[in-house]
């Protein structure tokens, strides 16, 4: 939001002017982050689903005939035990392409207004298709689904019972959805902590959450999934040191979209739950340690350089966002890369 504003007046500022409006305008993130409480930030609660349906999509989710050369299926990329991602900076498709982005996680995406690093998505059902058909993704197309799930012992008995038809295009993306809305993280410590239980986080946590919403990380992360819910440009302030990562075509976000230049770099802001078991970090995965990505938005997004002290509590903040899954806390099973700091 304060990007696009500032975009708009980007061919006609220096680069100091934008940087003095742009401080400015974070002067009230305070102001904004301080009814975080009860306003910026909220907690989330499982929907009420179809079970029958839900369990479908649970198995097509999961069912590598759903890709062309049937090798992968959703839960290749999204891996349910880590934590809906799947620990590398970039996958590789059915085609043998490595993707452009990182894969985010499924868990809490039905929260997001827009999906998908660009935002070019704003559905469930229409980005399970896409997912499907697309040729470096799945590499799927509906004939070849269709005459493989109608063929299978179990599905069109499961079809007939949850939606009174076999499996047909309609029937099998809404499945799909239904599984999808069900993976939402809640009770998280940081949820309890909003609810009014003032030790579900220790003081740490409660020093970092300060720092977050006093630096001004909260105007763009907040809302029931903390981000994921408007677009800002990556980064506000240009690196010390431009990132090799920063040439590739991907690194133009949106633009490669819209073909606006106040859209060039713009990418929507991913949600913070669960990120500290979603490494590595960023839309093409360059960053594997929390701590250093941190330290990178603080630079990149914020102007401002902070002590290992204060990335250290905001880390600790940040690893209060880690919810539930089928009771349990959401744990990665991807193991820590090199020199990744620990949870305590």
């Amino acid at each position: 939001m304060i990007d696009r504003w500032t975009g708009r007046l980007g061919r006609q500022m220096t680069r100091r002017s934008r940087a003095l409006v742009l401080g400015l305008l974070l002067l009230a993130a305070p102001a904004v982050g301080k009814l975080a409480e009860q306003q910026a930030i909220t907690p989330v609660a499982l929907p009420e689903l179809d079970g029958p349906k839900l369990e479908l999509g649970r198995m097509l989710f999961m069912d590598t005939r759903l890709s062309g050369p049937q090798t992968m299926a959703c839960s290749s990329c999204h891996m349910l035990d880590h934590a809906g991602a799947d620990g590398v900076a970039r996958p590789v498709g059915a085609s043998g392409r490595r993707h452009d982005f990182n894969t985010p996680s499924v868990f809490n995406a039905v929260l997001n207004p827009y999906l998908n690093w660009r935002g070019d998505r704003r559905d469930l059902e229409y980005q399970s298709e896409m997912v499907l058909l697309n040729p470096d993704l799945m590499g799927g197309n509906w004939p070849v689904i269709l005459s493989r799930l109608q063929a299978d012992a179990n599905y069109p008995r499961g079809f007939q019972a949850a939606y009174g038809q076999k499996p047909q295009r309609e029937v099998i993306l809404d499945a799909l959805v239904q599984f999808q809305r069900s993976l939402i993280t809640p009770d998280a410590p940081f949820d309890r902590y909003l609810k009014g239980d003032a030790k579900a986080i220790d003081e740490t946590a409660k020093q970092g959450f300060a720092l977050f919403r006093d630096y001004g990380c909260i105007a763009c992360h907040q809302g029931r999934n903390v981000g994921g819910n408007l677009f800002q440009r990556f980064g506000v302030f240009p690196p010390a040191e431009p990132s090799l990562q920063d040439d590739q075509p991907a690194a133009l976000g949106r633009y490669l979209l819209t073909g606006r230049e106040e859209d060039r770099h713009l990418f929507r802001v991913p949600s913070l739950r669960n990120v500290a078991e979603t490494a590595p970090y960023f839309h093409d995965g360059r960053e594997p340690l929390l701590e250093n990505a941190v330290g990178v938005m603080a630079r990149r997004q914020l102007g401002r350089e902070l002590s290992s002290r204060e990335v250290a509590r905001i880390v600790a903040f940040l690893r209060t966002l880690t919810g539930t899954y089928q009771g349990k806390a959401l744990v990665s099973s991807i193991p820590a890369a090199p020199g990744q700091v620990p949870p305590p």
